[in-house]
């Protein structure tokens, strides 16, 4: 049995298996060894051919945006309307079939924008182009995921499945687990905060699955089996992410207005270019970036020309920047 029929049968077991205090050690095991399986899936074959086009991209610019989505949903659009890039466009699906970089200007930033080829169901198993998609998604700082308006929430529920099978999770923070494996002495378990979804029993059961029999083990928060075993894995990647929804003109006032008040989302019409500067304005935001512009002693502020920092930078991170030694004003 191949990896994809034994990751199959795994989902069907958890899909038809209930949810109580005596099932809990058994959904743990099997999501233990799903999340293996997904990690030796994603692993590059050794037989591989070494042709084909990659999507190898330079990272450039201030911060670096990856713009998903299904075939057909308006990405090369955007991009053609948010950058000097002209990506091609068309009414037919898989325009796109490799990576296109363009480059956003805003508040004297530069953001790279990537037109990544459309996912298709199935991506994460390496159907259509999947793969390279994915892994270029791996490397932004935000993700863009383009849905269609008109299909309601079929595209956004089959895009985050794809992305959370591959351990990009979005709009979640990393558990507050502390997790070392040692060379003996057991498991060690503690917890400051009271947990209703992990226990003990579960917890080492989790770990043998992984081979591991000595570990120290500290909960911080009351985490599920699911972030535990990301915490094991260690390759999760956490980003923010924007849900934009596209082709606004062609729903109801009723509807729009119900999309837009979803969390982490914007409604957005690129055939008729509505709420664009709205959606730079988030992006912004998700991106957290701050301008700092700089001046002379007795002049003015020099505002063509803007130092991007991002959140949690120092007057350090500026200096650098100037190759000068920083030396802190006295009190």
């Amino acid at each position: 049995m191949g990896i994809l029929e034994k990751i199959s049968e795994i989902e069907k077991e958890i899909a038809r298996t209930q949810k109580n205090k005596a099932t809990e050690y058994h959904l743990g095991l099997l999501k233990a060894k799903l999340a293996k399986y997904r990690a030796q899936l994603l692993e590059p074959s050794k037989s591989a051919s070494s042709k084909g086009e990659g999507f190898d991209v330079m990272k450039s610019g201030d911060a670096r945006v990856a713009l998903i989505g299904f075939p057909s949903v308006g990405k090369s659009t955007f991009l053609s309307l948010m950058t000097s890039t002209a990506s091609e466009a068309a009414s037919y699906e898989f325009t796109t079939l490799t990576c296109i970089p363009g480059v956003i200007e805003y508040k004297g930033a530069n953001i790279q924008l990537l037109d990544l080829p459309g996912i298709i169901e199935g991506a994460a198993q390496g159907k259509g182009r999947g793969r390279q998609v994915i892994a270029v998604a791996r490397t932004a700082d935000v993700v863009i995921m383009m849905l269609d308006a008109t299909k309601g929430e079929v595209q956004r529920s089959l895009l985050e499945k794809e992305l959370e099978s591959v351990g990009i999770r979005l709009n979640k923070h990393k558990p507050n687990i502390y997790f070392k494996p040692r060379k003996g002495g057991g498991v060690s378990f503690n917890s400051t905060v009271t947990l209703t979804q992990c226990s003990e029993k579960l917890v080492q059961l989790i770990l043998h699955e992984y081979k591991i029999f000595n570990a120290e083990v500290l909960f911080r928060e009351d985490c599920s089996p699911d972030e535990f075993i990301d915490v094991i894995v260690g390759n999760r990647v956490y980003m923010p992410c924007l849900y934009v929804y596209n082709k606004i003109d062609q729903i109801s006032m009723e509807e729009v207005d119900r999309l837009a008040r979803k969390p982490n989302s914007v409604v957005i019409s690129c055939g008729m270019k509505l709420n664009l500067d709205y959606l730079l304005e988030m992006l912004w935001e998700y991106l957290a970036l701050t301008c700092i512009y700089t001046k002379k002693r007795g002049q003015r502020p020099d505002f063509t020309d803007a130092i991007i920092l991002r959140k949690g930078a120092s007057v350090e991170h500026v200096n650098c920047g100037f190759n000068t030694t920083y030396t802190p004003l006295p009190p």
